[in-house]
């Protein structure tokens, strides 16, 4: 297989590069790390298109009137959108599977940290601690990584973090409220298509900064192994 820091061809029964001397679990710790960024990546970019669609729709609403609006036709233009957010939460839950994966190698290598290894798992489905502890954990994982952060590099991190976190319980109370949201009236449709386009922008900001938490944790550990 191909060293995912040099390019050489590795042999199967070898441990490091020959080339560049990297050891097979930092390369698979990178790999993990690239997928991961990668299938984050397309979450951001199916979000933003569908945000940037809602956003052309909110034109002929802003035209229409009472007597020219149409409950029906509004209906049928806005239900792809459920699927398109119901295809979102699907591939946000399959990242997130991957993304889980990533979080537990980069912990144990990473520390000293507030808080044990099995929340890196029981954060997420725990009762009201996942609303808060799966950023904690993050940020515990970024600061343990590599070199110790300057000042302002950790209140970088944290804002990362925090913008991280909160676009993520934003974008997925949105989305519901919007699946949930009636048409009949022209206000009730403006007003979906608004919640729309926020849940959308919301989604595609918590990948984004998902990945640069992704980016950031992997090369700070790569370079300080």
């Amino acid at each position: 297989m191909p060293c995912a820091l040099c390019g050489d061809i590795i042999p199967t029964d070898v441990a490091r590069c020959p080339a560049c001397g990297a050891w097979a679990r930092r390369r698979d710790f990178r790999a993990i790390g690239m997928a991961v960024f990668m299938l984050l990546g397309f979450n951001a970019f199916v979000a933003l298109g569908c945000g940037l669609s809602l956003v052309r729709l909110q034109e002929p609403l802003r035209l229409a009137t009472r007597d020219t609006y149409d409950a029906a036709v509004t209906a049928r233009a806005l239900a792809p959108y459920c699927d398109v957010f119901l295809v979102c939460g699907v591939l946000a839950g399959i990242t997130g599977l991957l993304y889980l994966a990533w979080l537990w190698r980069a912990h144990r290598q990473s520390g000293p940290h507030r808080y044990g290894r099995a929340w890196v798992l029981l954060g997420w489905v725990t009762p009201v601690v996942n609303l808060w502890l799966p950023a904690r954990i993050v940020y515990d994982v970024w600061l343990g990584s590599g070199r110790p952060l300057r000042p302002a590099e950790r209140h970088a991190a944290a804002l990362v973090v925090a913008a991280w976190w909160s676009s993520v319980l934003l974008g997925a109370g949105l989305a519901r409220v919007f699946t949930g949201l009636g048409v009949q009236s022209l206000a009730e449709a403006r007003f979906c298509v608004h919640v729309g386009v926020a849940a959308a922008a919301c989604q595609a900001l918590a990948a984004a900064s998902c990945m640069a938490t992704v980016f950031h944790i992997t090369r700070r550990q790569l370079d300080g192994a």
